[in-house]
């Protein structure tokens, strides 16, 4: 799916200071990301915090994103969770029509097995009118989507179109785009690894970073995807410390402190996650500085 292809951005939920989403917040980042080179948003990812979000506050950040991309740019709806009942059931009952995809992360917590994973894939795909991304992020969920399970669904369903890789392991990305059928992509989930993704025959990254510096890392994976790697790597090499700061204290509350710092938010996160230390926030601004002295 070309629509997937480039910079994509899990977008965050913005917070008061008393808890409460900042939806004019919202409304800026979109705007914001619009304008300066993003290709796609993911919506209600882990970064938007949807853990600690209501049924009702999520209905409310779909329509606010909607209405201010005002289909100017893909959507793709995160749906996931470690009961693949419950999970069915959410994305029956979702209204999909403005979505081109769902982003569905692997069962956490339950540590299934690689046959688990793939009759739970599986399942969903025969609940879903949607094409599904699937979602590898072993540091939150305990357990990995190996190469060999990616491509027996990638293989198998074809309305399985893709996967966002967070694994730390570059080499099973590699495995998965040396042996993967013609139309599936992958995606980085890991900014750090987005353009050696990328340029290993990758199509792209779905970011954290990228929505507080769209241009630049907009302007770095498609270098990637053109194969031009000295212009994206000098890029790359100019933001590699922050990729590092933006999760020293966890995500979201790196890229918040980053987003306020450019004015496009406060840096409120809900508890169980605290905002950035000053300390980081000091650090983030240094580095933001000699960014744009460079």
């Amino acid at each position: 799916m070309k629509l997937l292809q480039g910079l994509g951005v899990a977008l965050i939920t913005p917070f008061n200071e008393d808890g409460s989403i900042d939806f004019p917040a919202l409304e800026k980042i979109v705007h914001y990301n619009i304008e300066n080179g993003v290709d796609y948003f993911v919506v209600l990812g882990t970064t938007a915090e949807s853990a600690t979000l209501s049924s009702e506050e999520k209905k409310k950040v779909i329509d606010c994103i909607k209405k201010s991309n005002n289909k100017r740019l893909p959507l793709v709806l995160g749906i996931g969770g470690n009961n693949t009942n419950e999970v069915i059931s959410q994305i029956q009952l979702a209204d999909l029509k403005d979505f081109v995809s769902i982003l569905s992360v692997s069962p956490y917590y339950n540590k299934p097995s690689q046959e688990g994973i793939y009759q739970h894939y599986k399942a969903l795909t025969q609940a879903s009118t949607k094409p599904i991304i699937l979602y590898n992020v072993p540091g939150r969920t305990a357990s990995n989507i190996e190469a060999a399970t990616t491509l027996r669904l990638a293989n198998e369903f074809s309305s399985i179109i893709a996967i966002k890789e967070a694994s730390p392991n570059f080499l099973q990305s590699t495995y998965i785009i040396k042996d993967k059928p013609e139309n599936f992509m992958v995606i980085s989930g890991d900014d750090e690894l987005a353009l050696p993704i990328t340029l290993a025959g990758g199509s792209g990254v779905i970011s954290v970073i990228g929505q507080a510096l769209p241009n630049l890392v907009s302007s770095m994976i498609h270098l990637g995807l053109e194969k031009k790697v000295d212009e994206a790597y000098k890029i790359h090499y100019q933001i590699q410390n922050l990729f590092k700061l933006i999760f020293k204290e966890g995500n979201p509350a790196g890229i918040k402190a980053l987003l306020a710092i450019n004015g496009l938010c406060k840096p409120y996160t809900r508890l169980p996650l605290v905002h950035a230390s000053e300390q980081l926030i000091h650090d983030i601004k240094i580095e933001l500085n000699r960014i744009s002295m460079s």
